[in-house]
Order: structure tokens, then C-alpha cells, then sequence
């Protein structure tokens, strides 16, 4: 089983940041620092609530006015990387929504080697109109990582972060970040736009849809962002957004040949084939599988995976796929009757049920 994420703060890492504020401010308490992090119910604590953890505990032993402490934890940060250091941002999400300015240069110095994409949303929360006025400087900087923050922090859906509900309802201020962005040199960054028009899609699909009528053939960029901010419209086969995309025809399509597996054990994989045939050349096709999953209540969960989406110049295409029945900490199997689709731009060409045993 693959190590827990929250088992990164080890006492090796709880050890080294404490070496390192002692060597920024020389009052430090290391070792009741450490004894403090390593508290009696220190084991319950998941990833999050040991930022928390860590960041009350160096308000704790730091005792300097905010300012003062963020030009200790400054220092510190440039030798802590990745997700995390977000103890930092953590620091400032809780301390310092009462100081603005000096909360957003913190917040800019430890975006750089991790990310406080999570910290500055409840700056949008506290006060929407100056946050959003903030992030959109940071459009302009030369910074990717700033670019980045700008865009990946007002997200209104932003995994295992608080969603922004004023955000989900009217995103109007997220697409003015969206369209400063959209055409920015840096992958990084429109990897950002496209997840953030993403999640705009699953409340709001007319407005993406309208970003992608007006954006797409533009560039090859601008494309990959359309279609990728695109996605769970596509997985839902709106035929709006298929049409945009030149996959609203599959009429001329026969699936044939279509064979899958019986049964299935649990732990092992189900297999399944089929062919695409017609008359004409099969064209811009998009090829995805359903797996329809019982659930404990005999009621079924749908899950759609991709298998293609290409041009397909020649009359026929045969397919192969295999789905693993493995279980998983994020899904259940239960025994019993399940079913497989075949979805041939969005339409449903066939349906078989199969059980797991």
C-alpha cells in the first residue's frame, strides 16, 4: 500500500523546520516545539489538520507581531518544497486576514516552491472585491507560479478546498482572470484556465460553452484549453459542446462484433472488444466506455472512461480494452450485476450486463 500523505511530517522533517526558525530567530524552543507537534492525538490527524496543527504551533512559539513572524517563516520556506510546506500558507489563511498586504507578499514568496492556492480563498471569502482586484495583478507578473495563483485560486470547485458558492453561482470575475490568461506561454498556467473553466462547466455550461464558440481554431493552445476545459461536458455527451468539437455524427457508424467477459472475479479484470465499421471514412470520433456499477443499495453508479477520440480515416477500427475489478481505497466493489456501454460520440450504441463474482 502506497505511504499516506499526511505521513510526510516526519520527526526527521519536524526536526529540520525547527532547525531551521532557530537559525532565523534564536529564541526558538525547538525541542518543546517538536514535543508540541508530536502531541497524544498527533496519529488521528489527516494531512490538513496537521498543517493546521503545525501553523497554530509556530504562532505559538514565534511570539512577534504577524509582520515580524512572516519575515521569519519567509526565510524558512526556501528550504521546504511541494505540498508540504503548505503549513506556511496555512499560517497565513489563519493569522493574517487582518493584514492584507503583508498576508498577499507572504503569500507570493510561498506560492513559488508549493502553492497557496488553498490560503488565499478564504481572502476571496473575507473580501471578494479586493482579493480578486489583487490576483488580477498577478496576472501581469513575470512569475508563472503567480500567473498560476491567480487562476488556480478562484477556482470554484478547487479540489479538497472550500468552495467558493458566490463563485459557483456567477463566475463573472473568474472569466476576466480566464480571458487575461487564456493565451499565456506558460503550460503550467493554461492547465489552470482549462481546469478552472471545468469547474464553471458543472454549474454554469452555457458560459463555457460560449468561451469555447468564441476560442476555438484560434491556436493550437487556445484548442487544448477549450477542449480540456471541456471535459466533463464532453463525458456528459452535451451536444452542444460535441458539435463544437466536430463529434456530433455517428449515424453512419455500426458497432459490430461487440464481445465482453460473462463474468467477472473480483481483483480481476473484465475484457471487452468490438469494431466501428461504415461506408464512408469513420471521421472525428469520440469512443468511450460506461461502466455501470452496482451499488450496496442494488442501485447502480455510472462511471465513463475514455477510449478515443481521433480521426479516423479508414472504414473500420477495431477496439480492445480491459477494466480492471480491482478494489480500490476510492471504490467498493459489490458482487452481482453490472453493466457495460459503449458511447460512440456521446450516443449509447450498445448495453450488456455482466456479473462480478
Amino acid at each position: 500500500m502506497a505511504e499516506l500523505l499526511k505521513n510526510v511530517y516526519t520527526t526527521e522533517y519536524i526536526q529540520n523546520l525547527a532547525s531551521k526558525i532557530k537559525q532565523n530567530y534564536k529564541e526558538f524552543d525547538e525541542e518543546n516545539f517538536i514535543n508540541c507537534i508530536f502531541f497524544s492525538m498527533w496519529n488521528d490527524l489527516e494531512l490538513k489538520e496537521r498543517m493546521r496543527h503545525i501553523a497554530v504551533n509556530l504562532n505559538e512559539f514565534i511570539p512577534l507581531v504577524y509582520a515580524q513572524q512572516l519575515n521569519i517563516l519567509k526565510l524558512v520556506s526556501n528550504d521546504f518544497y511541494s505540498y508540504e510546506a503548505m503549513f506556511f500558507q496555512d499560517f497565513v489563511e489563519v493569522f493574517g486576514l487582518n493584514d492584507f498586504e503583508n498576508s498577499m507578499k507572504a503569500l507570493e514568496v510561498f506560492t513559488v516552491e508549493s502553492s497557496s492556492e488553498f490560503a488565499i480563498r478564504q481572502f476571496i471569502i473575507s473580501d471578494e472585491d479586493k482579493t480578486m482586484a489583487h490576483m488580477k495583478s498577478w496576472t501581469k507578473s513575470e512569475n508563472e507560479h503567480l500567473r498560476r495563483l491567480s487562476c488556480e485560486g478562484c477556482r470554484p470547485r478547487l479540489p479538497w478546498a472550500v468552495a467558493l458558492q458566490k463563485f459557483k453561482k456567477n463566475p463573472s470575475k473568474v472569466l476576466e482572470i480566464i480571458e487575461l490568461l487564456k493565451n499565456d506561454t506558460s503550460e503550467y498556467v493554461r492547465k489552470s484556465v482549462a481546469n478552472n473553466l471545468n469547474d464553471i462547466s458543472k454549474d454554469n455550461p452555457h458560459l463555457v460553452l460560449e468561451f469555447v464558440k468564441t476560442n476555438i481554431g484560434i491556436s493550437k493552445n487556445l484548442d487544448w484549453i477549450c477542449k480540456h476545459g471541456s471535459r466533463t461536458l464532453l463525458k456528459c455527451g452535451d451536444k452542444n459542446i460535441l458539435e463544437l468539437f466536430g463529434h456530433s455524427k455517428s449515424k453512419h457508424i455500426s458497432l459490430i462484433n461487440f464481445s465482453h467477459d460473462k463474468a467477472v472475479k473480483s481483483g480481476e479484470n473484465l475484457n471487452f472488444s468490438f469494431e466501428l465499421e461504415a461506408k464512408e471514412p469513420i471521421g472525428n470520433v469520440r469512443v468511450e466506455y460506461v461502466i455501470d456499477y452496482l451499488k450496496s443499495n442494488n442501485t447502480h453508479n455510472r462511471k465513463i472512461f475514455m477510449i478515443s477520440q481521433n480521426e479516423i480515416k479508414s472504414l473500420s477500427k477495431a477496439f480492445s480494452k480491459k477494466q480492471s475489478f480491482k478494489e480500490l481505497s476510492t471504490r467498493r466493489h459489490y458482487l452481482g450485476k453490472h453493466y457495460l456501454s459503449i458511447l460512440i460520440n456521446g450516443e449509447e450504441k450498445v448495453k450488456s450486463e455482466f456479473l462480478l463474482k
